[in-house]
């Protein structure tokens, strides 16, 4: 059994002493008090800070004992498997993050001359025109800061482009499957759109039926990602193409499950006028924590004016940014994305080629459907959906049988999970399928640490029925024991930062 690293480890600021210090500053020539006091003259008085800052004062040593004793309680994408379902957390190449560190790249600043930047933009231009290739579109936006936010930027070139026809008063419907992220939804009606929801058939697909009943001129187009969250490719996908495009409608692809698909077959093709790309989950850059990310979108040729200024453009001889596009939604952000991660996706498809993506993608797929034969026969857990069909790049089992006969839920499983030493999967996703195990082991996973997930998975359905109790109150190996999860996320309960801590500290003992 695993156990995690426990150090009694305090927060940062209940280290080190006063006039403790980890840091050299260099000498000055002349009166510093009269360099910083001519810049303070610049500052105006209501942001002059009046008081010290209040930082910790430690030593060198203290400073990286602290955060080496952290990171060994921490588990990541370099600790072993995270099979997060629809996330796609996989291994990172650290030649990736090496090249993006260059201080060649690293140092350059988003106000410099273009013509001191050449170098730069002819990369960001192979990039998007890579992935228009790999998308099937014809123009790429790298601008956009993540999945979500790739999604709000489709949508809103879908309002323009009904707009433009005269007819974004009418079309307010987007139509989104039962099935579909819950950012989908979310986008669409911060964009101004009614979201109509369409069921899944038992299949797990679409149910053509109701997305018929469904489409009429209100409707402003479907959001859609294939393979499904379930993990199965909509074989329909042609016809659903021709249903929403007869009536006037744009199709828009949800990029979080295009590894499977990778350079197998491209959105663009399937009849997709809106492609975005979850840089962070398909490229191998870094993932979760609330970021970095990027979500580039990919459009069709008559979608194209509509992007985001700045555009690259590259007139034979130089590259330059163009901000003379009348039709342009306008700007979605500051300068032109993530560069950093943007840069990432760079060298791993450089490094991987059209052969290695297509490989990355094939592996995605033996690894899911490998997990998903060695659990199928466990007795406790279902596979709902059409157990025969072979799955993509995830598989999603319930827990829902283990929970009538033990009261061990999904959750409990996630927890105990943890005493194994493994990241546990996406739980409670999709939300068509009752006590969800969203299993998603990536193409970077060796056979060797999938069967020690599968055997972990087998373990704990054995034990539910053997000592439930035992299960229901895990983890137990962990740094951090179980929490109370309503308590912990609840505002009044968590504090964001030392001030707000010491606020309510204060406000607890006047």
């Amino acid at each position: 059994m695993f156990r995690q690293a426990r150090w009694n480890e305090p927060i940062i600021f209940n280290l080190g002493k006063a006039g403790r210090e980890g840091y050299t500053l260099p000498e000055f020539e002349g009166d510093v008090k009269e360099v910083v006091g001519d810049l303070c003259s610049l500052i105006p008085e209501n942001l002059q800070r009046k008081n010290a800052p209040g930082l910790p004062e430690l030593s060198e040593p203290e400073v990286v004992r602290h955060f080496i004793r952290l990171s060994e309680m921490n588990y990541s994408v370099d600790s072993g498997l995270y099979p997060l379902g629809s996330c796609t957390m996989k291994y990172n190449p650290k030649i990736n993050e090496f090249l993006a560190g260059l201080p060649e790249l690293a140092m350059l600043h988003p106000y410099q001359d273009e013509s001191t930047v050449q170098g730069i933009l002819e990369i960001l231009y192979r990039l998007e025109r890579w992935l228009a290739e790999i998308t099937g579109t014809a123009e790429v936006c790298l601008q956009p800061s993540a999945g979500a936010h790739g999604e709000f930027l489709g949508v809103c070139i879908m309002r323009a482009y009904h707009k433009l026809k005269g007819e974004s008063e009418k079309r307010k419907d987007v139509l989104i499957p039962d099935s579909a992220h819950g950012t989908n939804p979310a986008s669409a009606a911060m964009a101004g759109f009614n979201v109509v929801v369409i069921p899944s058939g038992e299949d797990g697909c679409i149910n053509l039926e109701a997305l018929k009943t469904a489409v009429s001129d209100r409707t402003a187009g479907l959001m859609l990602t294939n393979p499904n969250t379930i993990g199965i490719f909509e074989e329909n996908i042609e016809e659903i193409a021709k249903i929403i495009h007869d009536a006037g409608g744009l199709l828009y692809y949800d990029g979080a499950n295009l590894n499977p698909i990778l350079c197998k077959v491209r959105p663009g093709d399937m009849g997709f006028d809106i492609v975005h790309i979850n840089i962070h989950k398909t490229f191998g850059t870094p993932h979760g924590g609330g970021g970095p990310g990027a979500g580039p979108i990919g459009v069709t040729e008559k979608l194209a004016k509509f992007m985001p200024v700045p555009r690259i453009v590259f007139d034979g001889k130089r590259f330059s940014l163009d901000y003379d596009r009348p039709y342009s939604i306008g700007k979605i952000r500051c300068f032109y994305g993530n560069i950093a991660v943007l840069l990432k996706a760079y060298a791993y498809i450089l490094s991987l080629g059209q052969e290695g993506l297509r490989e990355a993608a094939e592996v995605s797929v033996l690894n899911a459907n490998y997990v998903m034969r060695k659990l199928k026969n466990v007795e406790s857990l279902a596979l709902p959906y059409n157990s025969e069909k072979p799955r993509k790049h995830e598989c999603v089992f319930s827990a829902k049988p283990l929970k009538n006969k033990t009261g061990v839920s999904a959750l409990n499983i996630a927890k105990r999970l943890l005493d194994y030493g493994l990241h546990a999967p996406t739980i409670y996703f999709p939300l068509i399928v009752e006590e969800a195990l969203m299993i998603e082991p990536t193409e970077t996973v060796e056979k060797e640490e999938l069967d020690r997930f599968i055997e972990a998975m087998r373990e704990i359905c054995k034990e539910a029925h053997e000592n439930p109790e035992r299960i229901l109150k895990a983890p137990h190996n962990t740094a951090v024991q179980r929490l109370d999860e309503v308590r912990a996320s609840h505002p009044q309960t968590m504090a964001l930062s030392w001030r707000m801590y010491q606020k309510r500290l204060a406000a607890k003992n006047p």
